[in-house]
């Protein structure tokens, strides 16, 4: 998922995929753990996700402070 088609999603829906991708990495750690990993290339891009999903729940955060003062 790009940035711009993050920026599109409500605060409700990020932090939803951002709880499901953590959830993700989890279960692919696991895998990893035990050998059965095919992909480990996978935890990386799901980790950047869930960075860029926590990112523009930052910017949404701070611009709704910023209008309320």
């Amino acid at each position: 998922m790009k940035t711009k088609e993050i920026r599109e999603l409500s605060k409700d829906e990020l932090v939803t995929r951002k709880r499901d991708l953590r959830q993700e990495v989890f279960h692919l750690r696991l895998q990893q753990q035990s050998g059965q990993l095919e992909k480990p290339s996978q935890l990386r891009v799901i980790r950047r996700e869930v960075a860029r999903i926590e990112t523009v729940l930052t910017e949404k955060n701070r611009k709704a402070k910023q209008d309320s003062k």
